[in-house]
């Protein structure tokens, strides 16, 4: 690709910015989009980190470049998990943020994730598109900016532990996978910092953005092997496991099965609506039964709302909730900006887990036995009106059912429930089921993956 309009074109989604570098996503591209956030956001001082990926460095200065040369104060908070830039920026009220990462996308992508003040999110409802135009005309400052080298680690950490606080933690033993990112250094800063009693099985703890095990996602099933197996080998309490930004996390219980994030979403509702009596929990659409549970028997309220990091803390502030989670890992809290984080979920297990004297089977015990999720299961549709064709399709078919359009379709029978939905980040058609048994879901995986495939292929 050689037009910026079709680079742009190519690697604006609905949130943030993805793309294959430096096919689509280089240093000029980045440029000009760091001199659009500043027209649009018009800001003074920004703080500017990065993840692990081989092509973040040379990005990262890029963006920088174009914020000095705009007379911007950077906050250079080097490389970061994702929830650190929601940190910096709320907690040292500057103007803004900026963090080069493509998430748990393969490493040949990268891409930048955008907040306002006060971690204010940007997505294509509320100023991304702008971003993009202005990208598209702005032109270089004549300088003036300066580079501040901030370390925001200890800050970050005293802040999250007021939040959860850790008071009595029992000694755990337990397997952490941070996938190569950044999060394996929050987590041996945190159990030193605070002479925790826990013994951490590392796996996968060196940084290294070529992802040398493959794409950094432990949604993926094929990628959770290894940290089952070492829980097993080790006989430890329970794993833990984060995406390449840690914005995600993922937990396995001490037999080395892998928790379902609604399961995990079941059991922080509960502690935190005692902290929060009545208070608004908000969940995205692809699977919520357990969650829905879980938020009415503790007295608190469900609002259903469209996946994504941007429209579920927008929704938290509109909704003045307490907690917000999506089927894939995110987990945002109104004592954390209204932002997602991806290590606060393992503070809290780490007390629950504590108080309760309990294992993490045991604890999540009664959502499984209730309540049977699939994985998410993606289908590859390169075109818009190939992803509308199928989504009218399964409408026809399904049309019986109660139906909700919050997010793509879902429609719910009686034992069972769907989502299918396009993807906000891939050319994909992503497919979610919940069902009341092991049996049905299973039945239900076949019968509408078939229909899907069939229409993918156009047959």
């Amino acid at each position: 690709m050689n037009n910026l309009k079709e680079k742009f074109d190519a690697i604006f989604k609905a949130y943030d910015i993805r793309g294959v570098y430096p096919d689509q996503i280089d240093e000029k591209v980045v440029f000009q989009i760091a001199l659009g956030f500043v027209d649009f956001l018009k800001p003074k001082k920004v703080a500017l980190g990065r993840d692990v990926r081989f092509s973040s460095p040379s990005l990262f200065n890029s963006v920088k470049n174009a914020l000095i040369s705009r007379g911007i104060e950077v906050w250079d908070i080097g490389e970061i998990t994702t929830d650190q830039l929601y940190f910096a920026v709320a907690y040292y009220n500057l103007d803004g943020g900026m963090t080069i990462t493509a998430s748990h996308n393969p490493k040949e992508y990268n891409g930048i994730k955008f907040v306002r003040e006060r971690s204010m999110p940007i997505s294509a409802d509320n100023g991304l598109l702008e971003i993009k135009d202005l990208a598209l005309q702005a032109k270089e400052g004549e300088g003036g900016g300066t580079v501040r080298e901030v370390t925001i680690i200890n800050d970050y950490l005293d802040y999250v532990v007021q939040v959860v606080k850790i008071d009595g933690i029992k000694p755990f033993k337990f397997v952490a996978n941070p996938n190569f990112g950044v999060a394996s250094e929050n987590i041996k800063k945190f159990i030193e910092k605070y002479n925790l009693p826990c013994q951490i099985i590392p796996l996968n703890f060196e940084k290294n953005g070529n992802f040398p095990k493959g794409r950094p996602d432990p949604l993926i099933p094929e990628n959770r092997q290894e940290t089952s197996q070492l829980i097993k080998e080790n006989q430890a309490d329970f794993g833990v496991a984060w995406d390449a930004d840690a914005d995600r996390c993922f937990f396995f219980d001490e037999n080395g099965d892998f928790i379902h994030p609604n399961f995990i979403t079941a059991v922080l509702v509960e502690e935190i609506l005692k902290k929060y009596p009545g208070g608004t929990v908000i969940h995205d659409t692809r699977a919520f039964w357990a969650v829905k549970e879980a938020v009415e028997k503790n007295g608190g309220v469900l609002v259903l709302n469209k996946a994504g990091h941007a429209f579920l803390k927008e929704a938290l502030k509109n909704y003045n909730g307490v907690f917000a989670a999506e089927t894939s890992a995110h987990y945002y809290f109104k004592d954390f900006y209204n932002c997602d984080n991806g290590f606060l979920p393992f503070l809290y297990i780490l007390k629950i887990l504590s108080e309760k004297n309990q294992s993490l089977a045991i604890l999540v015990q009664e959502w499984r036995g209730k309540y049977a999720i699939s994985d998410e299961i993606n289908f590859k549709a390169d075109n818009p009106e190939k992803i509308e064709m199928i989504l009218d399709e399964i409408q026809k078919e399904y049309q019986q059912g109660a139906v909700n359009l919050i997010d793509g379709i879902s429609y719910e029978f009686g034992d069972w429930r769907f989502n299918l939905r396009p993807s906000n980040t891939e050319p994909l058609v992503r497919l979610n089921i919940e069902a009341k048994s092991e049996e049905i879901l299973e039945e239900k995986i076949n019968e509408l993956t078939e229909k899907i495939k069939k229409l993918v292929e156009g047959n």
